[in-house]
C-alpha cells in the first residue's frame, strides 16, 4: 500500500501558528521507520504493508500530540495488493507519459 498523510497540531498557542517543529517530529518518525517515503510541502507519502504503514502513521501522530491541544490527521491510501516500489514507479510512468506528449 501507498499512503499519503498530513498531520498537524492545532491549539498550539503560537502567535505565528507555525507547525514546522511538530511536522518535523512526525517526518523524523517516518524516516526512522526505514520504509520508502517522500515528504512534500503538504503531505508525506509512505509505502509498505498495511500494519507497518499504519503503525508509522500512529507513531507520527503521537509525536505531534505534545505540540497542541488537538491534532488533525488527513489520510489517502492506494491499496494495490502484489505491487511494491510504486512510490517511485507511479512517478516514473507519469514522466514517461508526459514525455510522450511532447
Amino acid at each position: 500500500m501507498m499512503l499519503a498523510f498530513s498531520v498537524a497540531p492545532s491549539g498550539t498557542g503560537r502567535e505565528d501558528a507555525s507547525v514546522h517543529d511538530a511536522v518535523a517530529e512526525a517526518v523524523r518518525v517516518v524516516r526512522e521507520s526505514g520504509l520508502p517515503n517522500r515528504t512534500s510541502a503538504m503531505f508525506t507519502e509512505i509505502e509498505g504493508e498495511w500494519d507497518e504503514v499504519f503503525g508509522v502513521v500512529k507513531r507520527a501522530t503521537e509525536a505531534v500530540l505534545p505540540f497542541g491541544s488537538r491534532v488533525s490527521l488527513v489520510i489517502k491510501a492506494d491499496i494495490r495488493p502484489g505491487y511494491t516500489g510504486e512510490i517511485d514507479g507511479k512517478l516514473e510512468r507519469l514522466e514517461k507519459s508526459i514525455e510522450g506528449l511532447d
